[in-house]
């Protein structure tokens, strides 16, 4: 017998039914992240949605087994700029592996050999009772010197800026575990912002990055060089690259002791090497992104290998990871079907590890052997729960913005493989605004875009001015504008769609989390645009924000993203969704986490407090337990379906198995 077409059905886009399920989409929600080696071993950590969503420490053993390392309630997670950064480092050793984490809970570090009979982690550091305590990130194992160096964030009050940070040196026989003194600091003090010292192979020299406020990393970073004495005591600490107004991203000591680092100075991340003269040569100068923001302590885009090659990730909008010869600036990439790595390598010998994805899959954890060119996946390999027929088949488009800008965008059409809609229908379409703002959208397989594209819904992903991976002039269009260009670009290319014949003008919403939810609360009380709006743990009041209602790390972000709040506090108020509350007429739902630091609940509250009266249907839904960006299985089920069933209500749509999200006025 021959092969039988499928038969599609016809029914109404948003109808359709799917077998990509919210408890599905939940449960590969999160990726893998920090890899490392430990010995011949490769490590990485990875998301547990189903375990209270915390961070499982997993390595792969010789024989090819993946093996979690600590089980639950173990979180390996660190908590230092409240967006964390790597958590735990390794060491081989002829007795067995050590392992130095930090626990969420308590954020102690801790050490922990895995192998020994009996062995439970012991604690390092002591627990402070002072503000939110003693945080750490970045550590780096020197076995030679009873050590772990790393950056510690020690709080010295109550308030949420109280906070002082330096490069420390932990004792590894845990003298120090009751004893804050017996912390070593290693740097003087005087950043406001570090990273964790790298030590250099001859073991005289450290260096590392340093910001302080109002700057964000991607705004002006300091490369920081030290002079290290035998009894590991820093002296001479100074300034050696960067400024206000130049990004270091990253810097590492070559095998031959050179130093090499990544700079946006000509306008885009690219690596420098420093030489015998101390001059910086640029290694391959392109248009391209050798380097990105530096959200978390410890991002690594860049990694040499002791054959003085290079492992880079690069490229613009999307990323390859590729192999850098110094000497001539040639990359060769490798070959792969992924589109998307995450500042995450290691290497030992000539191995390359790090996270990647593709649209067609899941962040996997990759190993590319630099002799044979030869890149397999190692570690958390995407399996395909449902047929993959049902997976979006995004368009990389690039749209004219207002002033003839470009925009950059990843369109997802609906698809399923069953269904399609009548001829003379077209599809509702959701905005998705990334978080940041200074970050992008990956072109990645995403269950929760799948979710809604399967169903007949589209998606449109905006990388609008201010995202990265475009190069300094396209990132510092938002300098002073946010609430201006985010919203433009988002409109623009939500109205593009409609006009092309692409979506259904009437049809359109807007969606995001962080910052992103600023942009869609802005949006909704900006435009006429959007039929409704989801807006997650969202800013919404600009002047309570950038006056002490959020951590330190962003707490004078808005400096640049909108300008001085001493000089221009008037802007503020003009562009609060918050003090707009009138001008909101399209329905919303609202979720939050009632233990987020970064965008209170406080601003949730006061925002529905000036909406009260006005009758515009909306649901508030508020998570216990959950912080800044959801981590739990049952809290992602509940958003994505409540997201669903409010698109239903006000798009006329009629999913199947969805409870109905109750919007009251």
């Amino acid at each position: 017998m021959g092969d039988v077409d499928k038969l599609v059905l016809i029914q109404s886009y948003g109808s359709w039914p799917s077998p990509i399920t919210a408890a599905l989409a939940a449960a590969h929600d999160g990726k893998p992240e920090y890899v490392g080696f430990v010995g011949d071993e490769a490590w990485w950590t990875e998301p547990r949605p189903a375990e209270g969503g915390r961070r499982a420490l997993v390595r792969r053993r010789a024989d090819g087994r993946e093996h979690t390392v600590l089980p639950a309630p173990w979180n390996v997670r660190s908590r230092v700029i409240e967006y964390g950064g790597q958590p735990w480092a390794g060491a081989g050793r002829s007795e067995g592996p050590l392992v130095v984490f930090v626990d969420f809970a308590d954020q102690r570090l801790y050490a922990y050999e895995p192998d020994a009979p009996g062995a439970v982690p012991r604690p390092l550091t002591p627990v402070s009772a002072v503000g939110d305590g003693l945080r750490w990130a970045d550590p780096q194992i020197h076995l030679d010197r009873g050590e772990v160096w790393c950056v510690l964030e020690e709080f010295t009050g109550d308030g949420p800026t109280d906070v002082r940070r330096v490069a420390a040196a932990v004792p590894l026989d845990g003298s120090a575990a009751e004893d804050r003194g017996a912390v070593r600091e290693l740097s003087d003090g005087r950043h406001r912002f570090v990273t964790g010292p790298r030590l250099a192979p001859d073991g005289r020299r450290a260096a590392w990055l340093a910001w302080d406020h109002p700057r964000m990393p991607w705004d002006g970073t300091e490369l920081v060089v030290a002079d290290v004495s035998e009894d590991g005591t820093f002296s001479g600490a100074r300034t050696a690259f960067g400024g206000p107004d130049e990004s270091v991203a990253q810097v590492e000591w070559a095998p031959d002791g050179a130093l090499v680092y990544s700079s946006d100075r000509s306008g885009w991340w690219n690596l420098y090497r420093v030489g015998p003269d101390g001059a910086p040569r640029p290694l391959c100068p392109r248009e391209e992104e050798f380097g990105g923001p530096l959200w978390k302590i410890g991002h690594r885009w860049f990694a040499p290998l002791e054959s003085g090659l290079i492992a880079v990730v690069h490229g613009v909008g999307a990323t390859a990871l590729g192999v850098l010869d110094p000497a001539t600036g040639e990359v060769v990439d490798a070959a792969g079907p992924w589109t998307e790595w995450s500042p995450a390598l290691a290497v030992h010998g000539t191995r390359v590890v790090g996270v990647a994805a593709s649209p067609r899959t899941g962040h996997e954890v990759v190993e590319l052997d630099t002799c044979t060119g030869r890149a397999r996946v190692v570690g958390a390999a995407h399996g395909d729960a449902v047929d993959p027929a049902y997976y979006p088949e995004p368009q990389i488009r690039t749209f004219a913005g207002p002033e003839g800008r470009d925009i950059h965008a990843h369109i997802y059409p609906p698809h399923s493989p069953t269904h399609a809609a009548p001829d003379d229908e077209l599809p509702p379409y959701v905005v998705w605004a990334h978080g940041g703002p200074t970050g992008h959208s990956p072109l990645v397989l995403d269950l929760e875009i799948a979710y809604f594209t399967s169903r007949g819904i589209g998606v449109a992903e905006v990388n609008y001015g201010g995202s990265t991976g475009y190069g300094r002039e396209y990132r510092n269009r938002l300098r002073e504008q946010w609430g201006v260009v985010d919203v433009e670009d988002c409109a623009a290319v939500a109205l593009a769609l409609a006009a092309e014949g692409t979506a259904d003008r009437d049809r359109l919403a807007i969606r995001g989390g962080s910052a992103g939810g600023w942009t869609t609360a802005a949006s909704l009380t900006g435009t006429d645009v959007y039929a409704c709006g989801t807006i997650l743990y969202p800013i919404l009041d600009l002047t309570a924000w950038g006056s002490g209602e959020t951590h330190d790390f962003e707490s004078q972000y808005l400096e640049s993203l909108v300008g001085p709040l001493a000089e221009v506090p008037a802007r503020y108020v003009e562009r609060s969704p918050a003090e707009h509350a009138e001008r909101l007429t399209a329905p919303f739902l609202l979720l939050q986490g009632l233990d987020d630091v970064i965008c209170p609940p406080a601003q949730c509250e006061r925002f529905l407090a000036r909406l009260d009266g006005r009758r515009v249907p909306h649901a508030y839904i508020a998570f216990e337990g959950e912080g800044h960006g959801f981590r739990r299985a049952d809290t992602m089920i509940r958003v994505l379906e409540s997201e669903l069933s409010l698109y239903a209500q006000v798009f006329g749509l009629h999913p199947t198995g969805i409870p109905i999200l109750e919007l009251s006025k």
